[in-house]
């Protein structure tokens, strides 16, 4: 793949060849092309951002499955995911992986959805809880609270150091920094970028 080093020429070539990914997907809307309306309800929301702390070092078919698991205890709604027996709650989110502490920081982040009232974090504010990291902060403020705001993950770092955009060191903070200097925020190109990176390294053409 060429690119003139330039991240705009890489999402125009990435979009070409696989064009709109509609992330982030949920139960009832899957993957939504071309629909950057969404989520559009409170539980929506909800829904995304608890699928970013249960997709912590786990695949997605995974993920997949322990929402399945909640949606049948009625339990994918901040009240009743709140309600549900601890052990009910571990026992559905199982297929997600280390479900002890994941069945935590549900509980956790929970609560303070609760607490929100519908208003949207702040970037900070969502790092300051426990277990939320800053590729999980940037994930459910991308597509959960539709903020335009860069998430980079392994797959992001990996395309940017093969192309020799970053230090094989490069913080977090500096990779991020580097797309939203490059790209002026914009919702539905950070939305799809981002998953188009995903699905690029998937596709197994490599990075």
């Amino acid at each position: 793949m060429y690119i003139k080093n330039d991240l705009k020429d890489l999402y125009n070539i990435l979009f070409t060849l696989y064009g709109a990914q509609g992330w982030w997907p949920t139960l009832k809307k899957g993957y939504h092309l071309n629909d950057y309306s969404f989520p559009n309800t409170q539980n929506e929301v909800f829904e995304v951002c608890i699928g970013a702390i249960l997709t912590q070092n786990v695949s997605w078919k995974n993920v997949e499955k322990t929402l399945k698991n909640l949606k049948e205890l009625n339990s994918l709604t901040p009240k009743n995911l709140l309600a549900l027996e601890e052990e009910k709650l571990k026992a559905a989110i199982k297929p997600a992986g280390y479900f002890n502490q994941k069945a935590k920081k549900l509980k956790f982040f929970t609560e303070f959805f609760l607490s929100l009232n519908g208003r949207t974090p702040g970037r900070e504010e969502l790092l300051s809880l426990w277990g939320i990291g800053k590729e999980t902060a940037d994930s459910m403020l991308l597509y959960a609270f539709k903020v335009p705001t860069f998430v980079v993950d392994t797959y992001t770092k990996r395309l940017c150091l093969n192309f020799n955009l970053i230090k094989e060191n490069e913080e977090y903070d500096a990779i991020k920094e580097l797309f939203e200097k490059s790209i002026k925020p914009d919702l539905k190109v950070y939305q799809e970028f981002h998953a188009l990176i995903v699905e690029h390294a998937k596709s197994k053409k490599g990075l």
